[in-house]
C-alpha cells in the first residue's frame, strides 16, 4: 500500500469544501513546501548517535554500565522510528522508491521493525482516525477502547478490561517486541509487497542484535541489556503515539463526517515547546498532521497558527492540552471503557 491513501480524498481536495479553504491558506504560506535541510541535519544527527551508540556497546565490553547504553539505545530506535513516519508520509523523499529504501534501511535494518507492514496498519489509521470498525489501532485486540467493545469482549481483553488504566503503561514495555513479531507475522498473513527483502532485512537486524549481545556480554548482562532495552522503547513508542488519539471521541460504523472533522475531532494536540516538538517527533501536533500527513514536521507548528484559526472561524473543536494531562485523559477514558466488565455486562 502506498502512501498517496494517506492524504485527504481528491473530491475535498479540489472543491470548495472547508478542507480545500483551509489547504489553499496553508498552501499560501508555503508550508507544503520540502525542507531538506532540516532533514539532513536529523537524519544525520540521529545516524551519527546510533553509530556512536553502537562504538560505545563495543568498547565498554562485558560490564554493567552496557544498562546506559540499552536505555540510550531506547531512545535511539524511537527517533529513528520517528524518522521512518516521516519517511512513509513523503515528507523527506517525495518519490516512492527512495522513501521505500529509506524506510526499510531504517525501519527494518536499522530497529527491526517491519516498514511494510507499519505503513499498512498507519495507512488505514490516517483514514479512519479513531473509528471502532476501520481503524486499527483502535481495535480490541488486548485493550478495550469503548463500552461497547468492552459489553463484547472475550478472552483475554476482558480480563485485562476491568483493570486496564492500571496496567496501560506496565504494557506498554511490550510493544518493543510486539512491533518486532508483527513484522515477521505480516510476511506470513498479509499481501505485503517485497516479503522477501523485508524478512531478509528483519531477520539481520534481529540475528545481528541478539549476536552482539551474547558475544560481547556475559548471558545475565545480555538478557538485562535486551530487557531494559525494548521494555523502554516500547514505553516510549506507546507514550508518543497514544496521546494523539486516546480518549478521543470514536466514531461508529455509519457514522460519517467530512475529512476535515474526522480528523480534526478525534485527535488531540499537546503543549510542551520545543522539548515535547523533539521528544514526540513534532507528532505532538497530530491535528496538523493527520490534516496534511505529507507535510514537513518542521513546519507543523506554524500550520497550527492557520488551522485553529480556522477551526475558530468554523466553531469546530479544537482540543490542546499538556502531555501529563493527555495521559490522565487516556487513563480516564480507558477506566471508564471497562466499566461494563466490571459491572458484569
Amino acid at each position: 500500500m502506498t502512501t498517496e491513501t494517506l492524504s485527504p480524498p481528491a473530491a475535498e481536495r479540489e472543491t470548495g469544501s472547508d478542507f480545500a479553504k483551509l489547504s489553499r491558506r496553508i498552501a499560501a504560506k508555503g508550508l507544503f513546501d520540502r525542507r531538506p535541510g532540516y532533514y539532513a541535519v536529523r537524519i544525520g544527527v540521529i545516524a551519527a548517535l546510533y553509530l556512536g551508540g553502537i562504538a560505545a556497546f563495543f568498547l565498554l565490553g562485558d560490564s554493567w554500565w552496557q544498562v546506559g547504553i540499552a536505555a540510550f539505545f531506547a531512545l535511539m530506535y524511537a527517533q529513528v522510528a520517528l524518522v521512518s513516519h516521516d519517511i512513509a508520509h513523503r515528507q523527506v523523499f517525495r518519490k516512492r522508491k527512495p522513501s521505500q529504501f529509506a524506510g526499510w534501511i531504517a525501519g527494518n535494518l536499522g530497529i527491526g521493525m517491519s516498514y511494510g507492514s507499519w505503513m499498512d496498519k498507519h495507512t488505514r489509521h490516517h483514514a479512519n482516525p479513531n473509528h471502532e470498525e476501520l481503524d486499527p489501532d483502535v481495535e480490541p485486540d488486548i485493550i478495550v477502547w469503548s463500552k461497547d467493545q468492552a459489553r463484547a469482549s472475550k478472552g483475554l481483553p476482558r480480563f485485562i478490561g476491568r483493570y486496564q488504566a492500571f496496567i496501560f503503561f506496565p504494557l506498554l514495555t511490550l510493544e518493543g517486541i510486539n512491533l518486532h513479531l508483527s513484522g515477521f507475522r505480516a510476511l506470513r498473513n498479509s499481501p505485503m509487497k517485497h516479503k522477501w527483502l523485508e524478512g531478509l532485512l528483519l531477520s539481520v537486524h534481529v540475528l545481528g542484535y541478539l549476536a552482539a549481545l551474547f558475544l560481547v556480554l556475559s548471558p545475565e548482562k545480555a538478557i538485562v541489556f535486551l530487557v531494559v532495552h525494548q521494555c523502554l522503547w516500547g514505553v516510549y513508542m506507546g507514550s508518543v503515539f497514544a496521546p494523539g488519539h486516546k480518549g478521543m471521541p470514536t466514531l461508529k460504523e455509519g457514522e460519517k463526517l467530512d475529512y476535515l472533522r474526522r480528523q480534526v475531532l478525534t485527535t488531540r494536540n499537546v503543549r510542551g515547546g520545543r522539548f515535547v516538538d523533539n521528544a514526540m517527533g513534532g507528532l505532538n501536533y497530530q491535528i496538523e498532521h493527520h490534516l496534511f500527513p505529507n507535510m514537513p514536521a518542521i513546519n507543523l507548528p506554524r500550520a497550527q497558527v492557520v488551522v485553529r484559526e480556522y477551526c475558530a472561524e468554523l466553531g469546530l473543536p479544537y482540543y490542546e492540552t499538556g502531555l501529563l494531562a493527555s495521559y490522565g485523559e487516556t487513563l480516564r477514558h480507558l477506566h471508564s471503557a471497562g466499566e461494563p466488565i466490571r459491572a458484569g455486562s
